[in-house]
């Protein structure tokens, strides 16, 4: 009994096509009785009887009879001539286009009404892949308002939601758990090779060591990053990025940096220590691979975007979304001499996300590579 006096979609368009059907034929029944110029057409009797307008959408036709006979409404004695028959076509015109115009809007007013249900889901779709990205509780739909069908898609889209929230906190834990368990039988594993005497295979077993140890380190530390809550102030982009500059020369780094003109001030709302890390890690890729790094700070609407070029031997096209998995790393730099983990670019994409920014990979026609980040101004 519930389920028959509940608010489902069929009953919304049943009343939406009846309200305009209605609609339609008061709108164009009142309008051409408005705009009729004509004498009304009288019936049954003389004129001085009840007169009724004429109705547009259908063509005058005349009653069938035995041959002879007379149009009912005619006085027998008259054999004077019938009486002029106005033409109906301008008045069916305006009563179509009157008709057409109000199921348009009711059709258009409609959409949308029915339509609002989607669109509330694809916004709780967007929110739900920027909270997956800050590593926090999505926000749920409302699970009491709309349609049935509404209501129990908003259900399944917060179970799902929740599974998925759980699913990445665990993973994360999970990951945190091994990582931290292997630091220790690593460390005593190096220390024990240390005490041995000195030797290629030593050095080689050592150096192995020290390369896990790290890998385990950078995993801790962006799981500790991916966890932490920050609180987002607004930071000068032209400071941070000069002095990212100056202390990568001092070290002796190829780096430069050019600050292109600003209609608006070069501020965003962030973190300053996870944009400067996720910044300098893409100027260690660009000098590790490239050679050098050469940074843009300009402006593009609303958003900031800050390039970092080098002029290494760039990326095949079709690795250049892969390059962002967590330790992918391309063939060309696979070997030991290039150092690095093949996290140095997923954790950069993850602050970007977290900032609500986007970090993109394109072969320059110059040659090299750029690495784009776009930041929404403050």
């Amino acid at each position: 009994m519930k389920h028959l006096f509940a608010d489902t979609l069929f009953k919304r368009l049943f009343l939406l096509m009846w309200v305009a059907l209605v609609a339609s034929h008061l709108a164009g029944f009142f309008s051409m009785r408005a705009l009729s110029a004509g004498p009304p057409a009288h019936i049954g009797g003389p004129p001085h009887d009840v007169a009724l307008p004429p109705v547009p959408s259908l063509p005058p036709l005349a009653l069938p009879g035995p041959p002879g006979a007379r149009s009912p409404g005619f006085d027998e004695a008259d054999d004077g001539p019938p009486p002029p028959r106005h033409e109906p076509a301008p008045q069916l015109w305006v009563d179509y286009l009157v008709r057409l115009l109000v199921i348009g809007g009711a059709a258009w007013f409609g959409a949308r009404w029915l339509s609002q249900p989607m669109r509330r889901l694809a916004d709780a779709s967007r929110g739900l892949a920027q909270s997956l990205a800050q590593h926090r509780r999505p926000p749920p739909l409302n699970e009491a308002s709309g349609t049935l069908e509404v209501q129990q898609t908003a259900q399944v889209f917060n179970t799902m939601a929740t599974q998925l929230h759980e699913q990445f906190e665990s993973r994360g834990l999970m990951m945190a758990a091994i990582s931290h368990d292997l630091r220790t039988p690593l460390s005593r594993l190096r220390l024990r090779l240390e005490h041995l005497d000195d030797g290629t295979l030593k050095d080689r077993c050592v150096a192995d060591v020290q390369e896990a140890e790290h890998l385990i380190a950078s995993v801790l530390d962006t799981l500790r990053l991916s966890h932490t809550a920050t609180t987002p102030q607004r930071v000068d982009m032209r400071a941070l990025l000069q002095s990212l500059v100056d202390d990568l020369v001092e070290q002796g780094q190829p780096v430069g940096c050019e600050c292109l003109p600003m209609e608006r001030p070069a501020v965003v709302l962030a973190d300053a220590s996870e944009l400067q890390r996720a910044i300098g890690n893409l100027v260690a890729n660009a000098v590790r691979h490239g050679g050098s790094a050469q940074l843009t700070l300009g402006e593009q609407g609303d958003r900031l975007l800050v390039r970092v070029d080098d002029a290494g031997p760039g990326i095949p096209e079709h690795e250049l979304e892969a390059v962002f998995r967590p330790f992918y790393r391309v063939d060309a730099s696979r070997s030991r001499h290039t150092g690095g983990t093949g996290l140095g670019l997923y954790i950069a994409r993850d602050l970007a996300r977290r900032h609500g920014g986007h970090l993109t990979l394109a072969n320059r026609r110059e040659g090299g590579l750029r690495a784009e980040l776009s930041l929404p101004l403050a």
